[in-house]
C-alpha cells in the first residue's frame, strides 16, 4: 500500500492506494487560514500536523489492514509557504502562505534586479517565497535573524515525518531562488535575500526517497519504520502526475476557483515576460509551464450570488449545444489577472449591454470570457515554444459540458473529459510514495485516465469566436486606461 497525503490551504487529504494504484480509500484532517491584517494569510505548522494525523487516523480506521501494508509514501502541498524555523527546529512565526499578498514591494524590487527572472524563468511574484523574507527582513529583524532553515509547507511535514531537511524540484521552482534549468539553488539569488544554501533543505527528485519514517510514528501507526518518504511535488505538478500530465505536448486545464493551463515539457522553456510560471515537474529531466487565471468558477460563482441562481442552474438555462457568442463580453479579471498581464489591479468588465440583454447572455459570456481567458494562456505557451494538440479538462467547472465545448472552440483544439476518479494531487502523491519505494518506472506509474467523453471544436463557430476573441483582446488595454477608484 502506498499513501499520499496532500496539504492544501483548507485542509490535509491522506489517500492510499495499492500497489495496481486502485484507491482503497482516504481521510481529511481540516485547516483553517488566519487573516490578521489585510492582505495577510497565515496558518500555524502545528496545525498541518494536527490536521495529518486527523486525516491518517480516519483512514487508520476505516481500513486498518490495508494501511499496516504500507510501503511508501508520497507528499504533495500548497507552494510558496514560508515555514521559518530556529536552529532547534522551532517555529519562529506563522507561515506566511501563497495567497498573502504583504510583501508586494519587495517582490517588486527583487523583480526588478533581472538576474531573478533569468535566472529562474519566471516573474518574481507576491505569493513567492523570496520576497515573504524580504518582507520579514524589513519588518521583524529579530525574527530573521534567528532563521536556521526555510522549508516550505508540505516539508515541514516532512520533518516531522522522517527528521530531515528535504525538498523537491517542483515546489522549488516557486520559491524565486531555484536555478530552475540547472535544478540547483542559486548562490546568487539567496544572497540577495540575505541567505545562503544553509538556510535551504537538501534537494532531491520528486520520483526518488527524501528520508525515511521515523520509528515512533511507524509504531504509534502500526507500521514498519523505515518506509521511504518520497520526495513529492507541488500541489499542481502532483495533480499532473495524477493525471499522467507528465511527458512532452500532454496537458490539463483545471477549472477550479482559478483557472490553470499546465503543460508537461521535455525541456526548459521560460516566458517570464508573458507571465507564464515555468517550474521544474517532479519527475527528472521534465518541466512544466502554467498559465494562471486568478477567477475562473469564481466567476461563475460571483454572478450565481448576483442572480440568486446557482451555477447548474445558470449554465443549464443554456441548453447542450454551444451558441454563437452575442456580443456581450466578459473580462474575468474579478480579483486581477496572472497570465498573461500580471496586473493585480485591473478588475472586471462587462461590455456590449443592451435592454435585450437578459441572465443567459451574462452566463454565456462568463463562460466565454474565462475560456477567452485560457486561450491567452495558451497564447502565452506558444510564445514559449509549447504547441498543444489537446487536453484534459479536471475541476468542479468540468461538469458544464457547454463550457468544455466553448473552451475547446476558444482554443482550438479537442478537449477530453477523463472518466470519474480521483486523480487530484493526493493521488499524484501517492503514485510517486510507489515510484521512491518500488522504483517503478514513473512512466509506466503515471498514466493517463480513460477518457469519458472528448468535445471537438464547433467548426461552425469558429469565425465567430475568433472575433469575439479579438474584442475580449482589445478590452484589456482599454479599461487599463481607466483611472482606478480614488
Amino acid at each position: 500500500m502506498y499513501l499520499g497525503l496532500d496539504l492544501g490551504t483548507s485542509g490535509v487529504k491522506a489517500m492510499l492506494i495499492d500497489a495496481d494504484q486502485s484507491v482503497v480509500g482516504s481521510g481529511h484532517g481540516g485547516l483553517e487560514v488566519s487573516r490578521p491584517h489585510p492582505g495577510w494569510s497565515e496558518q500555524q505548522p502545528a496545525h498541518w500536523i494536527g490536521a495529518c494525523e486527523t486525516a491518517i487516523e480516519e483512514l487508520r480506521a476505516r481500513h486498518p489492514k490495508e494501511f499496516a501494508a504500507l510501503a511508501g509514501i508520497g507528499l504533495s502541498g500548497q507552494m510558496h509557504g514560508a515555514t521559518l524555523l530556529d536552529a532547534a527546529d522551532e517555529v519562529l512565526r506563522p507561515c506566511i502562505l501563497w495567497n498573502d499578498t504583504r510583501s508586494h514591494a519587495e517582490a517588486a524590487a527583487l523583480d526588478a534586479d533581472p538576474r531573478f527572472r533569468r535566472i529562474t524563468g519566471n516573474i518574481v511574484f507576491p505569493g513567492f517565497t523570496a520576497p515573504k523574507l524580504a518582507w520579514v527582513e524589513n519588518n521583524e529583524p529579530a525574527v530573521f535573524a534567528k532563521i536556521a532553515k526555510v522549508l516550505l509547507p508540505k516539508d515541514y511535514l516532512r520533518l516531522w515525518l522522517t527528521g530531515e531537511h528535504m525538498s523537491e524540484m517542483s515546489d522549488s521552482a516557486g520559491t524565486s531562488w531555484l536555478d530552475t534549468g540547472a535544478r540547483r539553488w542559486s548562490a546568487d539569488l539567496l544572497a540577495a535575500t540575505h541567505l545562503d544554501e544553509s538556510h535551504m533543505p537538501a534537494l532531491t527528485e520528486g520520483t526518488r526517497p527524501a528520508g525515511a519514517l521515523r520509528a515512533e510514528l511507524a509504531a504509534r501507526w502500526g507500521v514498519r519504520a523505515g518506509i521511504p518518504v518520497a520526495g513529492g511535488a507541488g500541489d499542481n505538478a502532483a495533480s499532473a502526475c495524477g493525471m499522467g500530465t507528465v511527458a512532452e505536448g500532454h496537458a490539463f486545464v483545471s477549472l477550479g476557483t482559478s483557472g490553470v493551463l499546465f503543460a508537461a515539457n521535455g525541456a526548459y522553456l521560460p516566458n517570464p515576460a508573458s507571465a507564464v510560471h515555468a517550474f521544474c515537474h517532479a519527475l527528472p529531466e521534465t518541466w512544466h509551464q502554467m498559465g494562471v487565471i486568478l477567477s475562473a468558477t469564481d466567476s461563475l460563482n460571483w454572478l450565481s450570488g448576483i442572480t440568486g441562481r446557482d451555477a447548474a442552474a445558470l449554465t443549464g438555462e443554456l441548453g447542450e449545444r454551444l451558441k454563437a457568442p452575442t456580443g456581450v463580453t466578459f473580462l474575468p479579471y474579478l480579483s486581477g489577472e496572472r497570465t498573461p498581464h500580471n496586473d493585480s489591479a485591473i478588475r472586471g468588465v462587462f461590455t456590449g449591454l443592451a435592454h435585450e440583454t437578459g441572465r443567459a447572455a451574462l452566463t454565456q459570456a462568463v463562460l466565454e470570457g474565462v475560456a477567452f481567458a485560457f486561450r491567452d494562456s495558451l497564447e502565452a505557451l506558444k510564445t514559449a515554444g509549447t504547441r498543444l494538440s489537446r487536453v484534459t479538462a479536471i475541476g468542479g467547472g468540468s461538469r458544464s459540458r457547454y463550457w468544455l465545448a466553448a473552451i475547446a472552440t476558444a482554443l482550438g483544439i479537442p478537449v477530453d473529459l477523463p472518466e470519474d476518479g480521483d486523480f487530484g494531487a493526493a493521488f499524484g502523491a501517492a503514485r510517486l510514495g510507489l515510484i521512491a519505494a518500488t522504483g517503478a518506472d514513473p512512466l509506466a506509474v503515471c498514466t493517463a485516465p480513460a477518457t469519458a467523453a472528448t468535445f471537438e471544436p464547433e467548426a461552425a463557430l469558429a469565425d465567430a469566436y475568433a472575433q469575439a476573441y479579438a474584442r475580449y483582446r482589445a478590452l484589456y488595454p482599454a479599461v487599463k486606461e481607466v483611472p482606478p477608484k480614488g
